[in-house]
């Protein structure tokens, strides 16, 4: 976890400058920015590997400066950090590729911990394939893309794209919805069942696109779902 970029993103001065310090003092190369036009212009400036947003900004908010940075790096990390303890907030954040949503005041070493688990994820990401090949489909997970039987090309979130990596890590197992939700978005996050459902469908609908059906995600009605892969 050392010498990665990362962009705080707060306008409180004395929290921004305390976090600011402490994640320096994690051998980060951290810079501060107290609003969306700030943001904007060291994101551009750094290509930061992590960012962590508050939501209440002078100019904006963080969740709409989040999309903004998903739509030009899918790979760089997402963390909000907000006295917003709102859980639609929270949804929506995370629904938008956030790794994380920590609610304000927290412990530095909670931070820590959680950021730790992030990046140890991330790392496992970078270890895998650059291609993944079943039948006609083909899954990118570094690209954060998918290509159907036709040929079509689509991005998928952060988020979609873990799923699948997990399914494919235990490919043929049944893997629980409640794992999906620990493993990917962390144990203190509250994302729901229909969530996990919604990213499924995306990745249902690009397998079942090859009538070879050489991949398929079925449903294990009341626990989660399993990946059949029949290459491997």
């Amino acid at each position: 976890m050392t010498n990665l970029s990362l962009l705080l993103v707060e306008d409180e001065p004395n929290l921004g400058q305390t976090l600011r310090d402490y994640l320096r003092n994690k051998k980060f190369i951290v810079e501060l920015a107290t609003s969306c036009a700030e943001a904007r212009f060291r994101f551009q400036e750094m290509s930061p590997a992590v960012v962590i947003l508050d939501i209440g900004l002078p100019d904006g908010d963080g969740i709409s400066l989040a999309k903004e940075f998903r739509q030009k790096r899918k790979d760089c990390v997402l963390l909000f950090c907000t006295a917003l303890n709102d859980p639609s907030l929270r949804v929506e954040g995370l629904e938008l590729g956030a790794e994380d949503y920590i609610t304000k005041p927290f412990e530095l070493k909670e931070l820590t911990l959680r950021l730790d688990r992030i990046l140890k994820s991330r790392q496992m990401t970078l270890l895998n394939p650059d291609e993944y090949r079943f039948g006609k489909l083909i899954f990118w997970p570094k690209r954060f893309e998918i290509q159907d039987a036709s040929g079509g090309i689509t991005s998928l979130s952060q988020k979609e794209c873990a799923i699948l990596e997990l399914l494919l890590e235990k490919k043929n197992e049944v893997v629980a919805r409640d794992e999906m939700i620990e493993s990917i978005w962390g144990e203190n996050s509250f994302p729901t069942n229909r969530t996990i459902d919604n990213y499924i469908v995306k990745l249902r609908k690009w397998a079942d696109t090859d009538s070879e059906k050489a991949l398929q995600i079925t449903s294990v009605r009341g626990i989660g779902y399993k990946l059949e892969w029949k290459g491997q």
